[in-house]
């Protein structure tokens, strides 16, 4: 079973969730997509990790057979390529590795090389599996990246946690694509709610069973719980604005292993979640 944790907004509590549901399982794996910002890893520490760089194609000219037709700069829509005192430039680092400057060239000028662009670590603490990605900085897209992380997971039979990217970009949507539930994570603020807003538009486009952790609840008003009643959308679990579990989380704890009300309190939503695929699965099929 796979779970995506998203959020519309970075801060809201979606590494908390995902960290402690994933902890909280007997088994499980954690998937950190948040390739720009990972930081799961710190606070599963795991142990025995190994590290596989990836790789991007990019393009090469030869300059030989260059004629400086332009072809491929045409084509290209990221500006990547450029004809520039009688030679092709090209730019790594805006190049998106669609082949498609390979594949028009009427010369067969451009051939392709391999250039990293970023990591997974894969290693294990206690009962939970750690696939973390990692994109190096100025990167134009971490999808690659995102892809190799769940062929990298793909054999695995126990529950899947996917830590999403926070928003609702491309990478987003390739983090949720295979997922058999999404758990919405918002704060209880104006802003909270707009985010909410925002990735429930997403996951309702990709027709995802979805339900709403509100995290840091206080007494008064919630706007992110009003919008749930307003939408008709489960409400899965308030958290409340506690401050041991804030100091467990802001020292890199896992509070699922530190306390018992937070094994119970995280137990118990992955349960809830576990009923709510098997209801889609059942209603659904």
């Amino acid at each position: 079973m796979k779970i995506a944790v998203l959020s519309g907004k970075g801060g809201a509590g979606k590494t908390l969730v995902s960290v402690n549901l994933a902890a909280a399982a007997k088994e499980a794996t954690y998937m950190d997509c948040d390739v720009e910002e990972p930081n799961g890893h710190l606070f599963f520490k795991p142990g025995k990790v190994h590290t596989e760089f990836v790789y991007n194609k990019i393009p090469v000219v030869d300059e030989q057979r260059c004629t400086g037709c332009r072809t491929c700069v045409d084509f290209c829509k990221f500006n990547a390529l450029a004809y520039i005192n009688g030679k092709l430039r090209i730019f790594e680092e805006i190049c998106h590795s669609c082949g498609g400057c390979q594949l028009f060239c009427p010369e067969d000028a451009l051939w392709e090389k391999n250039k990293a662009i970023g990591k997974i670590e894969t290693g294990v603490s206690e009962n939970v599996q750690v696939l973390t990605g990692v994109l190096n900085t100025g990167e134009a897209s971490g999808i690659p990246i995102i892809n190799r992380l769940f062929e990298a997971g793909q054999n695995t039979q126990n529950h899947t946690i996917i830590d999403c990217p926070p928003g609702s970009a491309c990478s987003v949507m390739e983090s949720i694509e295979d997922a058999d539930y999404c758990v919405l994570v918002a704060e209880p603020t104006l802003f909270g709610a707009h985010n909410l807003k925002m990735v429930h538009e997403l996951v309702t486009l990709f027709k995802k069973p979805h339900g709403v952790v509100l995290n840091k609840c206080v007494e008064g008003d919630n706007p992110s719980e009003e919008f749930c009643v307003n939408h008709n959308i489960r409400i899965l679990e308030k958290i409340p604005y506690d401050t041991e579990l804030g100091t467990l989380n802001s020292n890199a704890f896992i509070a699922v292993r530190e306390q018992t009300a937070y094994r119970q309190l995280f137990s118990s939503l992955l349960q809830k979640i576990v009923k709510e695929v098997a209801y889609e699965t059942t209603t659904h099929p």
